[in-house]
């Protein structure tokens, strides 16, 4: 009985990690993702072309960012997972300008 009380604690424990670990993406499909959101974005009309061009600038200041990050011998897991937190927030502010209300005229 003490076996299973273990093997069934030792698999609780284990789950949430190994669901976070297989959630993670790797950078390039991150970009093309939000690349084409940002895109869907401008034609659907959800993004003004001011809203875009904030966004689309931003895009591109975090592109030179794991650019210079990758130049200096390859991403270290502190660089990994300050461009993770990066790309998140562009994440959030694409949702959230798509959905202002603000449209294209």
């Amino acid at each position: 009985m003490k076996t299973y009380l273990v093997l069934a604690t030792a698999v609780a424990v284990l789950t949430p990690s190994l669901s976070s670990a297989q959630s993670w993406r790797p950078i390039n499909q991150r970009q093309s993702q939000q690349e084409q959101r940002i895109n869907q974005g401008i034609r659907s009309g959800a993004l003004t072309r001011a809203e875009a061009g904030r966004i689309r600038g931003q895009f591109v200041t975090l592109n030179r960012l794991e650019q210079r990050y990758r130049a200096s011998n390859g991403l270290s897991v502190a660089e990994r997972r300050d461009l993770d937190r990066r790309f998140d927030a562009l994440s959030q502010r694409i949702r959230t300008q798509k959905t202002d209300r603000q449209t294209r005229r």
